[in-house]
């Protein structure tokens, strides 16, 4: 299949902020700027908050974007995605832009990122540490990051934004025909003993200060993957790998795994490696070369993306040959979002080069990845969609609130025209249903003996 032309944009950020300034908005800081108002407006010019001023009236929220009109949004959106739009039949539905971080993100984590505003430092080592000694203690370190690694290293140490998630997720792994091939359903958790700002004892578990997190994922269906797991155990320095554990019920024996085997498919058919979790899925000092190389104005799915309408919140989809190919997918106009790449310099035989990541400068939260073969060759693009779970027909809490999370995952790999697809659900077999920062998800999902169990 032809595979797209990837450059760097080259448009002038609205003749702006220069791209080597990331703390700069184009008005003032997008944290300062909600910290002082409750709003983000204050950070961006009007044509940046609306996708009607910004095409000057051709498009509007409630339009849906496909080959006939995606020209006029060229310039904000990566290439990958507009050769799924131009050629494949991909659509994406206009929303408004959100002005509110407590509806990008979980309300507790920007209230614990403006109290520990300027706390966080690196150590000699390269890790994220308090400013008085010891691990960080919960929201963004750096919110208005100056250098590229700061957003990867304020990422990398909390993924979800939650102290503990358990996801329900179906996958659904795709020939290069459109047909789906592989069904899985699995569950992923992950638990944070440091950084706390939900579970007690906070910020640190005592004794647990040099660990990161405790992260598992396991298969209910098909039959025969029932019960094969992962364990994955990060110590906090990030120049150390983790500990990856593999648990295989037919062998009944959980074993050490190397770690290279992080750049390999969790089942047949699938898409995804462990190191891609997140965008960030190895400890970032095992990352390295970290360049800005684009900022600007992006279509990004951060809102929008569930619904109560399916009692399990499963997705509709659309697209390709047989019409399947892409997740129904809302977007709005994200006013900046941070292109940054990064090199495997800690994995010499990793099958990347490099991987360049969008990430949304308001939020750090990662919207979409582009790895690249060895050989500098556009290689893997993954676009993931969030959401506040809550809409006018039901609502999901996370204590007082309404939960956010990410909703749904596309995997493509560019070269095979192979795609996995991801999304989130209630529940899946077994009694496996979404929890969120609940004490019982590490004795649950998160031991050795407990992924022996599942």
């Amino acid at each position: 299949m032809d595979t797209p032309r990837v450059e760097p944009s080259r448009r002038r950020f609205l003749n702006s902020a220069g791209k080597h300034l990331l703390g700069a908005a184009l008005l003032c800081p997008a944290w300062q700027a909600f910290a002082k108002h409750g709003d983000l407006s204050k950070a961006y010019p009007d044509e940046l908050l609306s996708i009607e001023a910004y095409t000057r009236g051709r498009l509007k929220a409630g339009d849906t974007i496909s080959a006939q009109n995606v020209e006029s949004v060229r310039d904000l959106i990566d290439p990958v995605r507009y050769q799924q739009i131009a050629h494949r039949g991909r659509r994406l539905v206009l929303a408004p832009t959100t002005t509110d971080l407590t509806q990008l993100l979980p309300p507790a984590y920007v209230e614990a990122t403006l109290r520990h505003a300027g706390q966080a430092v690196f150590d000699r080592s390269g890790n994220v540490v308090h400013r008085e000694g010891g691990p960080w203690i919960g929201g963004n370190p750096f919110p208005q990051p100056t250098r590229p690694i700061e957003v990867f290293a304020a990422h990398t140490l909390s993924w979800g934004r939650h102290d503990a998630s358990f996801y329900a997720s179906r996958e659904y792994d795709l020939d290069e025909h459109g047909a789906i091939q592989y069904r899985y359903s699995t569950g992923w958790a992950e638990m944070s003993p440091i950084g706390r700002i939900s579970l007690d004892p906070k910020p640190a578990i005592p004794g647990k200060e040099d660990t990161l997190r405790y992260q598992s994922v396991f298969f209910t269906e098909p039959a025969d993957f029932k019960g094969m797991a992962y364990l994955n155990i990060w110590p906090y320095d990030q120049s150390k790998f983790p500990e990856l554990y593999g648990y295989i019920p037919s062998f009944k024996r959980l074993r050490r795994l190397p770690s290279n085997q992080r750049f390999e498919p969790l089942a047949p058919g699938s898409e995804l490696y462990l190191s891609d979790a997140w965008a960030a899925g190895d400890p970032f000092l095992t990352w390295g070369n970290f360049t800005l190389v684009d900022r600007g104005p992006y279509l990004g799915a951060v809102s929008g993306g569930w619904s109560s309408a399916h009692p399990n919140w499963e997705h509709g989809t659309h697209g390709g040959a047989l019409g399947h190919s892409f997740w129904d997918t809302v977007v709005e106009l994200v006013p900046e979002v941070l292109v940054i790449e990064a090199e495997p310099t800690g994995f010499p035989r990793a099958p990347v080069s490099k991987k360049r990541v969008w990430f949304d400068a308001r939020t750090l939260v990662p919207l979409a990845m582009l790895s690249f073969d060895r050989n500098g060759v556009p290689f893997r693009f993954f676009d993931g969609a969030y959401a506040r779970y809550e809409d006018p027909g039901g609502c999901v809490l996370d204590g007082n609130d309404p939960y956010w999370s990410w909703t749904t995952v596309h995997a493509y790999n560019l070269q095979t025209g192979r795609m996995t697809r991801i999304e989130q659900v209630r529940s899946i077999g077994g009694g496996h249903t979404m929890r969120v920062n609940d004490p019982e998800i590490y004795p649950r999902y998160l031991t050795q003996s407990a992924i022996q169990r599942l």
